[in-house]
């Protein structure tokens, strides 16, 4: 389980495709904390630690998760956005997220709003996924209030904090990410249509 609030970025160094599966080694400064087995989040994905030493990690992708994220196009130099699993006595900041991306989205426009950004993401709504105003939405990990909701499309306001500590300073129109919605509001979607 995750917040939404991401500690650090990780820098892809290598990708190693072994059969189906991809091996990514990431350098951060989070890596010397790191133990293998762990769980961590890679733009939203939740990812074992499988490799670790002082300066950076290795974690596997299988073919699903390549398919199913943006994981897939990541190339050496790339930026991640990373989150440890949440401990159970700290705040939770951001909102519930499990680390399992439930499909991607284009960012379609980014507008500059006098000191923060406006980011405006397309998805495909045949998934059914649902946005509402002012519910959450986990972009590439990253946890965020939905201010402009549309049948499969949603935008987000950015601040400056969140636009230099995330990977969101790196989108572009036509960047592909990672979306989770809401936890809650999937249940009750699962629910209704019963």
């Amino acid at each position: 389980m995750f917040t939404g609030i991401i500690e650090a970025f990780g820098e892809v160094v290598n990708l190693e495709k072994d059969q189906e599966n991809l091996h990514i080694q990431l350098k951060s400064p989070l890596a010397k904390a790191l133990k293998i087995d762990q769980s961590l989040a890679h733009n939203g994905v939740c990812l074992t630690v499988v490799e670790q030493n002082d300066e950076s990690y290795t974690v596997t992708a299988i073919q699903e998760t390549l398919d199913k994220t943006n994981l897939g196009q990541l190339q050496l130099g790339d930026k991640v956005n990373l989150e440890r699993a949440m401990q159970l006595n700290a705040r939770l900041d951001g909102h519930m997220v499990q680390g399992h991306v439930d499909q991607t989205a284009e960012c379609v426009a980014i507008t500059s709003e006098e000191g923060s950004w406006r980011f405006t993401f397309q998805y495909d709504s045949q998934s059914k996924n649902v946005t509402i105003e002012k519910g959450s939405i986990t972009v590439n990990g990253v946890s965020l209030t939905v201010v402009d909701s549309k049948k499969d499309q949603f935008s987000v306001a950015i601040i400056p904090y969140t636009y230099d500590h995330t990977n969101f300073h790196q989108f572009e129109i036509g960047t592909m990410v990672n979306l989770e919605f809401d936890l809650i509001g999937k249940y009750i979607k699962r629910l209704m249509n019963l």
